[in-house]
């Protein structure tokens, strides 16, 4: 009888125990994917033939694009010297949230490099990012390599616009691997002579980042004066 009276209680505590782990389970996957959107305004001023300055203001909207999850602001000049090749010294101040929903400051220095392969029927570009990184947690440095197709579409369909591919994977010193990678597909069009936007949607794995597996989607405004 003992035995029997007992059976409601344990098989009570199995139930609870299993929404538990469950629970844990389910907030562990939402802490690692998340949905967001990013969006970015960038200004571009030509100052000579072969050197423009540029500024952007980035907003990004996390928790399945419920808050505002990093917010940051970068300024800096592009350096052509030849219509294939350009150069670009940049910084950025971020405000970013951390894996405890803490608003944290990082300041970012950067060194990025495009080269344009001279191909015919398509685009082919490289692109390499080498970042210091400044935070309280440590400071730190990557390296971003990314390999981007691109193609015009049909004037019928979108003019004045194109089509385009990338990958682009980091290597993070803190991990000292290759630990992120981001592809993305999107469209970027041309407005007028100042103004063209980008619509993307990117995907980003990251096992170290927490969220660090993203679907995103993306709209940047570029404006040239």
């Amino acid at each position: 009888m003992k035995l029997k009276a007992l059976l409601p209680a344990c098989s009570l505590i199995a139930a609870i125990a299993a929404a538990t782990v469950n629970a844990q389970h389910t907030a562990f996957v939402q802490d690692d994917e998340d949905i967001q959107s990013w969006n970015d305004i960038q200004l571009t001023v030509p100052l000579t033939k072969h050197f423009d300055f540029f500024t952007m203001v980035t907003m990004r909207i996390g928790k399945n694009v419920t808050r505002l999850s990093d917010g940051r602001y970068q300024l800096g000049f592009t350096w052509k010297p030849s219509k294939d090749l350009s150069i670009s010294p940049f910084f950025w101040y971020i405000q970013a949230r951390n894996s405890a929903g803490r608003f944290r400051t990082e300041e970012r220095l950067s060194l990025r490099a495009v080269y344009k392969f001279p191909v015919k029927g398509f685009g082919l570009s490289h692109r390499s990012i080498f970042e210091y990184r400044s935070r309280g947690v440590g400071n730190t440095w990557r390296y971003r390599p990314s390999l981007t197709f691109y193609k015009d579409i049909s004037k019928k369909f979108i003019p004045d616009a194109k089509f385009y591919v990338a990958e682009e994977p980091f290597y993070d010193s803190a991990t000292s691997r290759f630990s992120r990678n981001r592809i993305t597909v999107g469209v970027t069009k041309t407005l007028s002579k100042h103004l063209a936007v980008d619509l993307y949607l990117m995907r980003q794995n990251d096992g170290f980042s927490h969220p660090g597996d993203l679907s995103v989607i993306v709209t940047s405004w570029k404006i040239t004066l």
